[in-house]
C-alpha cells in the first residue's frame, strides 16, 4: 500500500516538472522571438529640408493713408456787375487758358470808356500848351505841374474804362475742367458772384500725412506708388514734404505728383501711398518658415556649419505677394524649409536640400519615430 502511494507521488511531481519545463520553454521562445532593442533609435539625427540663399538689397517704404487732390481749384467770380447775355460752356467742359466762359452785358461801359478818352485827349493839349509856355516863360510850374497831373489822371481813367470793359467777358484762368456752373443766361450777377469753378487735373496730387519719425526719411523727387481704391496702380515723384506739423495731429503734409493727361483720376479718391525711405540688405522668404518663441519674438531657424539648428530673431522689413522681406540676417544664410517645428536651437540635424526630392526622405516621419514592428512577430508574441 505504501509502495503504491510513492509511486502515484513520483508521477505527480514529474507531471508538474513536464507542466513547468513546456512553459518556461514557451516564454523563452517568445523571448528569444523579441526582436532586439535598436538603439540607435534613440540616437537617430532629425532630417530636415534646407534652402541656402545670398540677401538683397530691397528699398524699403512707408504705407500712408491719404487721397487724390486736384492741383489748382478756383472758383470763378465776376469782377463787375450785369446780366449774362453769353454762356459758353456746360458742366465737364475741358477748357483752355483765355477761353471765353461768359459774357456780361456792356451797359454803359462802351460809352464811359469813349468819355475818358475824348477827356485824356483834352488834357493831353492842354498840357503840351503848358509845356510851350513854360518854356517861353509864360506859365508858372506850378501850372505845368498841373496840366501834367490832369494828364496823368485822365490816363488813369481810361484805363479803369477800359478794364470795366474787359470784365464783362469771363475767361479761364488756366486749362482744366469746368466742374461746376453756378449761373445761366439772364441772370443778373453782382461784383464777386460766383459763376464757375475751374478745377486743373493734370498732373493731379495724391496727398498724405506723414509722422515726426518719418518725415526726415522721405526725399523730395523720390519715386512713390499709389493705389486708389479704384484698383488702380499710380506712379509719381514727391513734389513737396511740410515744414510744418498739423498742430492738431503733430502729422506733415507730402504730395505725390501724379501725371493725369486724360483727367481719368478724379479729386477726391482714397489711397494707400507707399514711399520709400531707405534701402536695406534683406532676404525674401515664405511666411510659412517663420517661427515664434514663448516670449513672442519672431524669427527663423537655420542650420550652421556644424549642422545644429540656430534660432535667429528677425524684422518684416516688406511683404509682397511673393514673400515676406526679413532683414537682420547674415548676407548668406541656410533655412530649414521642411521639418523646423520639430527642431530646437542648438539641436543637430540632417540637413537635405529641399530640390532633393528622394521619396525615402519625404516618406520620414517625426524625428526619433519608433520603426513598425513586424506583424507576424507581433502575432507570434501574442500567442505565446
Amino acid at each position: 500500500m505504501k509502495k503504491s502511494y510513492i509511486i502515484a507521488a513520483v508521477l505527480a511531481v514529474a507531471a508538474a516538472a513536464w507542466v513547468i519545463s513546456g512553459q518556461l520553454d514557451g516564454e523563452r521562445k517568445a523571448e528569444a522571438q523579441k526582436p532586439p532593442a535598436q538603439l540607435s533609435v534613440a540616437k537617430q539625427v532629425p532630417t530636415v529640408r534646407v534652402r541656402s540663399q545670398s540677401a538683397e538689397q530691397r528699398i524699403t517704404e512707408i504705407t500712408l493713408r491719404g487721397r487724390t487732390e486736384a492741383l489748382q481749384s478756383v472758383d470763378i467770380r465776376a469782377e463787375t456787375y450785369g446780366r449774362i447775355v453769353e454762356l459758353t460752356i456746360e458742366r465737364g467742359a475741358q477748357l483752355k487758358e483765355g477761353q471765353l466762359i461768359a459774357r456780361l452785358s456792356p451797359e454803359g461801359r462802351p460809352a464811359a470808356l469813349k468819355e475818358a478818352k475824348a477827356l485824356r485827349e483834352q488834357r493831353r493839349i492842354e498840357f503840351t500848351a503848358a509845356q510851350k509856355l513854360s518854356k517861353k516863360g509864360f506859365r508858372a510850374e506850378t501850372q505845368l505841374a498841373e496840366a501834367e497831373a490832369a494828364l496823368e489822371a485822365a490816363d488813369a481813367a481810361v484805363r479803369r474804362a477800359e478794364v470795366e470793359l474787359e470784365n464783362t467777358e469771363v475767361v479761364a484762368p488756366f486749362d482744366g475742367i469746368a466742374d461746376d456752373r453756378m449761373i445761366d443766361r439772364g441772370d443778373f450777377v453782382e461784383l464777386g458772384d460766383n459763376i464757375a469753378r475751374i478745377v486743373d487735373l493734370d498732373p493731379i496730387l495724391v496727398v498724405a500725412q506723414v509722422n515726426e519719425l518719418d518725415v526726415g526719411r522721405i526725399e523730395r523727387g523720390a519715386v512713390g506708388n499709389a493705389r486708389l481704391i479704384t484698383g488702380l496702380e499710380v506712379a509719381g515723384q514727391v513734389r513737396f514734404i511740410g515744414s510744418m506739423a498739423d498742430p492738431q495731429t503733430r502729422t506733415f503734409r507730402v504730395e505725390l505728383e501724379i501725371p493725369n493727361p486724360d483727367g481719368a483720376i478724379p479729386d477726391g479718391v482714397s489711397a494707400e501711398v507707399r514711399l520709400p525711405v531707405g534701402q536695406v540688405s534683406a532676404h525674401r522668404v515664405s511666411p510659412a518658415i517663420l517661427s515664434l518663441t514663448d516670449a513672442g519674438e519672431v524669427g527663423v531657424k537655420t542650420v550652421n556649419p556644424d549642422n545644429t539648428v540656430q534660432f535667429r530673431r528677425v524684422q518684416i522689413v516688406d511683404n509682397s505677394p511673393e514673400g515676406v522681406w526679413l532683414a537682420g540676417l547674415p548676407k548668406n544664410v541656410t533655412f530649414i524649409t521642411v521639418g523646423q517645428e520639430f527642431v530646437t536651437d542648438g539641436q543637430e540635424v540632417r540637413p537635405v536640400p529641399e530640390q532633393d526630392q528622394t521619396p525615402e526622405l519625404d516618406q520620414e516621419t517625426e524625428p526619433n519615430a519608433a520603426p513598425e514592428q513586424d506583424p507576424e512577430q507581433a502575432v507570434e508574441g501574442s500567442a505565446s
